[in-house]
This record gives C-alpha cells, sequence and structure tokens, in this order.
C-alpha cells in the first residue's frame, strides 16, 4: 500500500497553469460580466478626460453677424469641437481651455471675415494684378486702418469709412478733390461732442493727400449728421452741444435740491425734476449818441476857427470949374499918428468914401458815445422745478409704521429751500411746485427657476456632480462586474499532470469513475498494487479524497 501511494504521489507532479489555461479556467458567466466590466470602466475613463479637459465654457466671439457666426460654427463642427451660442446675445462659448487655441486655428482659416483688415492686404498682393486692382486694395487698406484708428475712441462701438479718391490726370484744374464718409455706431448711452467729431474729421482729411475737411461727412447710427454746417444746425434745432449744455444745467440743479432736500426726507423719499429754457440766440447792437456842448468858453473844445477881414476905401470923386486946377493928380495919403479919425491928406473933404468887412468861423467839437452791446449766448430764461416728497413714516410705541402726509408748514418750507437752491426769480417767471404723495412701493415678486434649470446648479453638476458619479459608477462596476473576474483568474488554476497523467481532469469537474473490479484472491496488497498498476487515476482520486476528509463514493459490485 505505501508502495502504490508513493507511485501515485510521483505522478501527480503539478506544472504551474499558463494564462490562457486561468481564463479557460472561468465559468462563461463570469466571463461576460468581466468583459462589460472592463467597457464600462473604459467607458468611465473617457468621460472623465473629456469633462475635465473641457471645465466651463467661455466667450469665443460675440457680436459676430449671422453670416460670420454660421461660418464659425461650421467650422467648430468640422474641427469637432463642442460649443453654445448664447441666446440674446449670439455669443459663441466652448471649453475654455481652448479658447486660445481655437482662436489662432480660426484666425488661420480666415475667420471671422467680418474682422477689419487694414494694409495686411497689400501682403497678399499676387503676381500679375492690374494698377486698378492695386488702387482698389490700397483704398481697401487705408479704409481698414482709419476704421481701427475711429473704433479706438471710448464712445465708438463700430465704424465704417467710405473714401472715394478720384483718379488722377495731367491737369491740374480738373482734377477733382476726394472726399470720405464715415458711419460710426456708438455704444448706448454715450455721446460725440463737437470736438471729438472735429477731430474724426481731421484724422480722415490728414490720412488722405489733398483732402479737405469740409468733403468729410460724419453720421452716427441714427442717421443723423454730425459735420453740418452752422446754418443747417440751428435750422433743425439745437446741436448736440448746446443739449448737453442744458443737460448739465437741469443736473446741475436737481442735484442741489437732492442735497438739500433728501437729508430731511430720508432715502428714496425724494422725486425731483427741473426743466431749463436756455436763450441760444447771439445779438449785437450799435448806438451812437450826440450831447450839446456845456459849460464856459474854456472848456469848450474848439475844433477849428477861421477869421477873415476886409477893409476899403472908394477915390475922391473930381469937382469944381473944370480946368487945370482940377485936373491935378492927388496927394499921397499919410496915415495919421494917433488912433483918431482924420481924413486922409490931400482928400477933397467931404468927397472920399470909406468900408470894411470881417468874417469869423469857430468850429467846436461835438460830444459822441458810440455803444456796441452783444448778448451772452446760452441765458436761462426761465426755470421750472417740480418736486415730490414721499409721507412721513411714523412708528409708535408698539413698533407698528405707519404714513403720515406733510403739513402745509412742512410743504412751505420745502417750497422756500427749493426756490433758494435753484435761484429762484420772480421776474424771470421761474416756477416751484412742491406737493406730498405716497410712494407706491412695487414688490418684485422673484421667479422660481427649477432647481433643474438654474445655471449654478447645472455649473455645479457638470464640474463636480458629473465626476462624483462617474466615479462610483466605475467603483460599483469594478466591484460588481470586474473584481470576481479577476478573482477567478487569481485563483488557483488546476495543476497539469506530469507526461502520461490525467490528473487534472477530475479537479474542476467530476467524470465518471470506472468501478473497481472485486478482488478474486484473498491477498489484497497484491490486489491493491494490481488496481494501481492498471488504474493510477482513480487511484489518486481516491488517496485526496482521503487526504481531503472526504469519503469516497462506494464502489458498486
Amino acid at each position: 500500500m505505501d508502495n502504490a501511494v508513493a507511485l501515485a504521489t510521483a505522478r501527480t507532479i503539478a506544472v504551474p497553469a499558463t494564462f490562457a489555461e486561468r481564463v479557460g479556467a472561468i465559468p462563461a458567466g463570469t466571463k461576460l460580466k468581466f468583459g462589460v466590466g472592463l467597457a464600462v470602466l473604459a467607458g468611465i475613463v473617457v468621460a472623465l478626460s473629456m469633462n475635465v479637459g473641457q471645465g466651463d465654457y467661455k466667450v469665443l466671439y460675440a457680436g459676430l453677424s449671422d453670416k460670420d457666426g454660421g461660418a464659425v460654427v461650421a467650422q467648430l463642427a468640422t474641427m469637432n469641437v463642442p460649443y453654445k451660442v448664447q441666446a440674446g446675445s449670439g455669443a459663441i462659448m466652448v471649453p475654455a481651455m481652448q479658447v486660445p487655441d481655437l482662436r489662432l486655428k480660426l484666425a488661420t482659416a480666415g475667420l471671422p471675415k467680418g474682422s477689419v483688415s487694414g494694409y495686411e492686404l497689400m501682403d497678399t498682393a499676387r503676381f500679375g494684378q492690374t494698377q486698378f486692382q492695386e488702387r482698389l486694395t490700397f483704398q481697401r487698406g487705408l479704409e481698414g486702418e482709419l476704421t481701427r484708428s475711429i473704433t479706438s475712441l471710448a464712445a465708438v462701438q463700430n465704424a465704417r469709412v467710405h473714401l472715394a479718391l478720384p483718379n488722377q490726370n495731367g491737369f491740374f484744374r480738373e482734377q477733382q478733390k476726394p472726399s470720405a464718409s464715415v458711419l460710426v455706431s456708438l455704444h448706448p448711452g454715450r455721446t460725440l461732442d463737437r470736438a471729438q467729431v472735429a477731430g474724426i474729421v481731421h484724422l480722415v482729411s490728414a490720412s488722405v493727400p489733398e483732402m479737405d475737411p469740409k468733403m468729410v461727412t460724419v453720421l452716427d447710427q441714427s442717421g443723423s449728421l454730425l459735420t453740418g454746417s452752422g446754418d443747417a444746425g440751428k435750422s433743425a434745432g439745437l446741436d448736440a452741444q448746446q443739449l448737453q449744455y442744458i443737460n448739465q444745467i437741469e443736473s446741475g440743479f436737481s442735484k442741489r435740491i437732492f442735497e438739500l432736500i433728501e437729508p430731511i426726507v430720508g432715502h428714496d423719499n425724494l422725486r425731483a425734476s427741473v426743466a431749463a429754457d436756455v436763450d441760444f440766440t447771439q445779438s449785437e447792437a450799435t448806438s451812437e449818441e450826440f450831447k450839446p456842448n456845456q459849460g464856459t468858453e474854456a472848456t469848450i473844445a474848439i475844433r477849428s476857427q477861421q477869421t477873415s477881414e476886409q477893409n476899403g476905401s472908394a477915390g475922391a470923386l473930381p469937382s469944381g470949374v473944370p480946368g487945370a486946377a482940377s485936373n491935378q493928380p492927388p496927394v499921397p495919403a499919410t496915415a495919421p499918428l494917433t488912433g483918431a479919425s482924420q481924413p486922409l491928406n490931400g482928400a477933397p473933404s467931404g468927397g472920399a468914401t470909406a468900408n470894411g468887412r470881417r468874417e469869423a468861423v469857430t468850429n467846436y467839437e461835438v460830444d459822441k458815445t458810440v455803444r456796441v452791446t452783444r448778448n451772452a449766448s446760452g441765458n436761462v430764461k426761465r426755470l421750472n422745478a417740480a418736486v415730490v416728497v414721499n409721507n412721513r413714516q411714523v412708528t409708535d410705541a408698539k413698533g407698528k409704521t405707519t404714513q403720515v402726509p406733510l403739513t402745509a408748514e412742512e410743504i412751505d418750507k420745502l417750497t422756500a429751500l427749493v426756490k433758494e437752491s435753484i435761484g429762484f426769480n420772480k421776474d424771470r417767471g421761474d416756477s416751484v411746485k412742491v406737493i406730498n404723495a405716497p410712494f407706491k412701493i412695487e414688490t418684485i415678486t422673484p421667479v422660481e427657476v427649477p432647481l433643474w434649470k438654474n445655471p449654478d446648479v447645472l455649473d455645479l453638476a457638470r464640474v463636480v456632480a458629473v465626476p462624483a458619479i462617474l466615479g462610483l459608477v466605475a467603483l460599483v462596476v469594478f466591484f460588481g462586474l470586474v473584481r470576481p473576474g479577476m478573482n477567478a483568474m487569481i485563483a488557483a488554476a488546476p495543476p497539469r499532470p506530469a507526461a502520461g497523467s490525467n490528473l487534472n481532469t477530475i479537479e474542476n469537474e467530476a467524470p465518471p469513475r470506472p468501478a473497481l473490479p472485486l478482488p478474486v484472491t484473498n491477498e489484497p496488497l497484491e490486489e491493491a498494487r494490481r488496481i494501481a498498476r492498471d488504474n493510477p487515476a482513480a487511484v489518486a482520486g481516491i488517496l485526496r479524497l482521503w487526504v481531503e476528509g472526504e469519503q469516497p463514493t462506494p464502489v458498486a459490485r
């Protein structure tokens, strides 16, 4: 018997099983679960990597036209990049980590095409292009550079520049001057003052040779002309600068009222509006005043003085008897030595006559006053102020708050304060009205958004919840499907018997064992040896059962 056991032990030396044999030893159901678990785990790993790579969505482009937006979306779909389009704004959003890379790739593809191109158009000049094409490319580049410069202003959102550059010929007199038109789109709530419009005009005119600033036209997005002449502006109404001046006056008076009255009535208990009537007409008057000469002769200014004096005398008439004595020439006259009037010597007495004439003309300075009066522009003709004050809140001893109207005396005091704050002038026609009325408080009912539609919840679910759920599913799949298969492979595989042995056929499966023949002799030891030689596998199985403590199957007789 000991020899039989030793022989059986020597023939059952196990050889380690290979991986294929281990896998082959796993039941079919366990193999199926193991394969499904590995596939699910691979899908979860891919989903986690994509979720981590995408992260939050950021704006790629905003404010694109429908044509450019469609081209960008089509290119993103071709590149297999996930994207979102915001409702209302039309902004295209992509994963935050891919924004810089996608912008560079789309720029390489020439998207979006609506972007302004400048002098870089000259870099793509083709060989053999005509002079007209070269001129047109230069004009497009110049328009793009001017558009970039204008859109750099804080108030300008977008701009377009159109240049009219006529062909130059050899006749200087027949050459036409270039002109330009600029269309600006302003940001909401922004305006361009006169100085900014003039700056745009001079920027365009200085960029084009021989362009007159008067040939530049600037319009806003509403079609209003911003570079009209002075007469056109007067006929159409107030210009932007005058409207801005009126708004400054009205806002200044309103601020004074708020600063003075609001500390008395409390915050959000006051509403005030001031309307100013401003006169922008300009008038000029010239007047001359003449005053009579007054004062003594010494204080009167003489402009010019002229004196004329003339003296003359007629000769004596002949008298007496005609003859030699009467025909004698007259004796020369002699002047008297004294101032007494005496007849001239030699003159016949009573026969000579004397005459004299004296004229004096004196011109005096006339008092003259010339006044030139020029009225100032922008004078306030009239102010109208309207103020509404909320009821006064009173809290009783129990803590209950009620609203009480203001008394007439309190309203009069507030009216006096308002008049003083705006510089009330009755002769100018100013009016101030202060009334007391309860303010209507509108309760804003918040719109309850379902939890599953809340953007914050969706972002949190995408960033945190999705990876957590995928991780939990991965754990369930691993412990439920993958691990049992791994344990089945790691478990001890059936040992391969030595050459000529069939012991491995009875490890996992129980093949039908042949019944041992009944002994025919009375020698048990010899019979056992013969059975061991004839059927060693059956003997080895019996010994193994004995070692493991199991009872062998009884042999049928």
